[in-house]
């Protein structure tokens, strides 16, 4: 083993692996050995209802973020080299920001009285202002407005490696436009949309903030049942609420990476 590796080891130790065996020993110990934690979120119907609940919603914010992203992410591949780093900037501007004040940001547009509903009334396409806030549409479009940056880099890092030349040559050798982009460019970059889902499926897993502040009841999420049971200083059953969704995301990350692969590989193979 190289020695270089021994200090990203130590921070994987300290900051994941040590935190992860805590939560562990906190779900099944409390303060003796117990699945009670565990029994009452699976036999809980409402628990069970918000699990699935965040894995749709999830799933569906990747999606959007890669429907948007991928077409975005080509854009700017396409664009000459000297443009690209500005609009890349431009996609990553809104990281600088926090979470919070985006959400924030959400709530001023979104309101009875915000500006979305102020001008479409103005223009005369709504008589009165419509609920905006408090639904799961408000959520989606949160969460893939904090998202989408991810989504568009990490299509944009594999369609970058691509070699652009083999559109060209696919178009001397008699393909319309689209069909060298659907039989050449798509499927080798398609690894990097399969992976621009997966991080922000990840990532959406563990939102609680966007929920709470522009959903209602029925967008409640895994996250934000945590997040009171650690208000409630109720370690135990946050623990393992914590460590079921670990082991969910771990599981779900490794069934759609294989998948995808085996796809990823068949598409390949019948345009080689």
């Amino acid at each position: 083993m190289r020695i270089t590796l021994i200090p990203a080891l130590l921070l994987a130790l300290i900051f994941f692996l040590i935190p992860v065996f805590i939560m562990f020993y906190q779900g099944l110990f409390d303060p003796e050995f117990t699945t009670q934690h565990f029994d009452r979120f699976w036999n809980r119907g409402a628990y069970l209802r918000i699990f699935i609940n965040s894995v749709k919603i999830s799933a569906i914010t990747g999606l959007l973020c890669v429907l948007i992203g991928y077409p975005t992410a080509y854009f700017i591949v396409r664009r000459p080299p000297s443009v690209r780093p500005i609009l890349l900037f431009l996609v990553l501007v809104p990281m600088w920001m926090s979470v919070l004040v985006r959400t924030y940001a959400w709530m001023v547009l979104l309101g009875r009285e915000g500006l979305i509903n102020m001008a479409l009334v103005y223009v005369g396409i709504l008589d009165e202002p419509i609920k905006m806030m408090y639904t799961s549409g408000a959520v989606y479009v949160a969460m893939v407005q904090i998202l989408l940056p991810v989504a568009v880099i990490t299509c944009y890092g594999t369609m970058a490696d691509i070699d652009q030349s083999l559109l060209s040559a696919a178009r001397v050798m008699g393909a319309k436009p689209f069909a060298a982009f659907r039989r050449v460019f798509l499927p080798l970059s398609l690894e990097g949309a399969v992976t621009g889902f997966l991080i922000v499926f990840v990532l959406s897993m563990g939102f609680f903030i966007v929920p709470a502040l522009v959903g209602g009841p029925k967008d409640t999420m895994v996250a934000n049942i945590i997040a009171v049971q650690v208000a409630k200083a109720n370690w135990g059953f946050a623990a393992s609420v914590a460590l079921i969704l670990l082991v969910f995301t771990l599981i779900a990350m490794t069934l759609i990476r294989v998948v995808s692969k085996r796809l990823i590989y068949s598409a390949r193979e019948e345009t080689s």
